[in-house]
């Protein structure tokens, strides 16, 4: 590479280390050698390996709620039905990889709360607005981010017309 790198290059190949080969190729040297530059330009931009790991975790935060929210919102579908469409219908081996992180690491687990009640906070929020009342909206909230997480960490294939079925009858259930 022969333009100087930023911080955000490093943490869009922390984000790629991590989804391809998990906490672990969080590293210095590993991440230098796949961009082809010294490790140097790696503390140039984070004080230790610590901080880097907290710019990655902050920016799958970014990736994984608050970018979503927000084409949610600007899609013209209902909400709910354009949530379950982004969500399920999309590559979750980051998510995977960040919950594995959390496993073994505190400040992943923080991170991981963090946008799971975020999460669990908007799906509240859409289903009151489709008129169910707090406490229904709270617990269908939670079910469905259930039945997501459990589809997010089974890593199994769903054919497209047969996830679509799937959705419409989560959403026929959450909404009833």
């Amino acid at each position: 590479m022969t333009e100087q790198l930023t911080a955000d290059d490093w943490i869009s190949q922390g984000i790629k280390a991590l989804t391809r080969g998990g906490f672990t190729a969080l590293k210095a040297d590993p991440l230098a050698r796949a961009m082809g530059v010294s490790r140097g330009s790696f503390y140039w931009h984070f004080a230790d390996l610590g901080a880097f790991h907290a710019a990655v975790l902050r920016r799958w935060r970014e990736i994984a709620a608050e970018e979503i929210i927000a084409r949610v919102e600007a899609d013209s579908d209902e909400p709910l039905r354009a949530l379950l469409r982004r969500t399920f219908g999309a590559r979750l081996d980051l998510e995977r990889a960040v919950r594995n992180w959390a496993a073994f690491d505190a400040a992943a687990q923080a991170a991981v709360r963090a946008i799971d009640r975020r999460r669990l906070d908007y799906i509240e929020a859409l289903l009151a607005k489709r008129g169910l009342d707090a406490a229904t909206a709270q617990a269908r909230a939670q079910i469905l981010y259930w039945t997501f997480l459990g589809f997010a960490l089974s890593a199994a294939p769903v054919p497209s017309a047969r996830l679509q079925g799937l959705l419409d009858e989560i959403l026929k259930m959450v909404s009833d």
